[in-house]
């Protein structure tokens, strides 16, 4: 049971199934590297055929070369190549002409199979490519076992890929379609407030502080570096991903079945990456926050909803008045007193709570729907700020 918008309690709908597509990551065990690596060789002889072809044709007939018609050049190719087959050439060529059309150039990179510059694995395939052998996977004639296996069984999968990380691991991964239970969570909304002290700031006062996952080993990476010992130093960046994506990954989870509606400010990493920042700004992970909190709500059916987070640390979120400290020099302060209302406000907390009530003007509670939106235009900010202003003084 929750309290709705208008002060009513309801009680929770029925639970909801819906079908879901996840993609699930299963490491490779290594007795199959030497034979994904070979595969990935081959894989990176197809594309640059693409890749030549396509910068070649353009200028002779004037239009961009489509996947059907790559896939046309590459027939019977199949027989020169001893590990992929028909359905992977036609795979690489689908995702070249794909790529290619999302980057809008005339052609993209060599992918390189050897030297330092070289290229990540990759072997992409269909579906049906990918069958069940006992305890193993079957792929073009070649048993593949996995770890965590049992997560395929009873699943239906769509066409995936071997990919392998900086460390030299090969991991398959396999969109799946599953089944999710969608129903109306415990609390109506909440606001976030996306920072560097703490990484996320609920209007409730919950907070996600900042772990400095990459900070902590940073000094480690440098030592590993300096020795050449290029396979620790990866090996510790991939553990401070982890650890990163390990601690978003739960708080986004429990924002997701604590509240129907998730309201979150609009700070741009781009923006800050480029300042004395960086590290910090990269080490939070906002995009990967943002990113989860959006598929997740989706598939829980929440709403989710991104707002300009303009003014939200200087207003105060009792009177609406611009009170609060303002400037890079005041950015030390954390908790202030408001001069109109008197309230005291933490900072994080304060600017949550005006992000949610942003949202709120024009915000309708509804099941099943994901507004991940663009900001406000600047347009219209000044207007909006002032009613939101003229509201808040009329109310209190």
């Amino acid at each position: 049971m929750y309290q709705g918008a208008d002060g009513v309690s309801a009680v929770n709908d029925p639970v909801h199934v819906a079908a879901v597509t996840r993609t699930v990551r299963l490491k490779v065990r290594r007795e199959s590297y030497a034979w994904l690596n070979d595969a990935a060789i081959e894989v990176n002889q197809v594309w640059n055929f693409c890749n030549e072809e396509a910068a070649s044709v353009l200028g002779n007939l004037g239009k961009w070369l489509s996947g059907f018609d790559l896939c046309n050049r590459t027939a019977g190719s199949s027989q020169y190549l001893k590990r992929i087959g028909a359905d992977t050439i036609q795979r690489v060529c689908t995702e070249y002409a794909a790529k290619r059309h999302a980057a809008r150039k005339q052609k993209l990179r060599w992918r390189v199979s050897q030297g330092a510059r070289r290229s990540l694995g990759w072997v992409p395939f269909k579906a049906a490519s990918l069958k069940r052998k006992g305890n193993a996977l079957r792929f073009c004639g070649k048993a593949l076992r996995m770890f965590e296996r049992e997560r395929l069984e009873g699943v239906t999968w769509r066409d995936g890929c071997f990919a392998q990380d900086a460390v030299g691991d090969w991991w398959l991964s396999l969109p799946v379609t599953i089944k999710v239970e969608q129903n109306i969570a415990p609390a109506e909304a909440v606001g976030l407030d996306l920072g560097l002290k703490a990484v996320a700031t609920t209007s409730d006062g919950d907070r996600l502080d900042a772990a400095r996952f990459y900070r902590d080993a940073e000094q480690k990476i440098a030592q590993a570096q300096r020795r050449g010992h290029k396979r620790q130093a990866k090996r510790l960046h991939r553990k401070a991903a982890r650890r990163r994506a390990d601690a978003l990954h739960k708080f986004s989870r429990t924002i997701v079945s604590r509240y129907q509606s998730i309201v979150v400010g609009d700070v741009s990493a781009p923006k800050l990456v480029r300042t004395r920042v960086a590290k910090a700004v990269l080490d939070s992970g906002w995009g990967m926050l943002k990113a989860q909190l959006a598929y997740k709500g989706q598939q829980a059916g929440r709403s989710v909803e991104i707002v300009s987070e303009r003014y939200t640390s200087q207003a105060c979120s009792a009177c609406g008045s611009l009170s609060g400290p303002r400037g890079q020099d005041m950015l030390v302060v954390r908790a202030w007193v408001c001069r109109d209302c008197g309230v005291s406000h933490d900072r994080d907390v304060n600017a949550a709570r005006n992000i949610l009530a942003r949202a709120k003007v024009n915000w309708r509670p509804s099941a099943g729907t994901s507004r991940l939106g663009s900001p406000t235009p600047s347009s219209r900010l000044s207007k909006r700020r002032q009613d939101e202003l003229e509201m808040a003084r009329s109310a209190a």
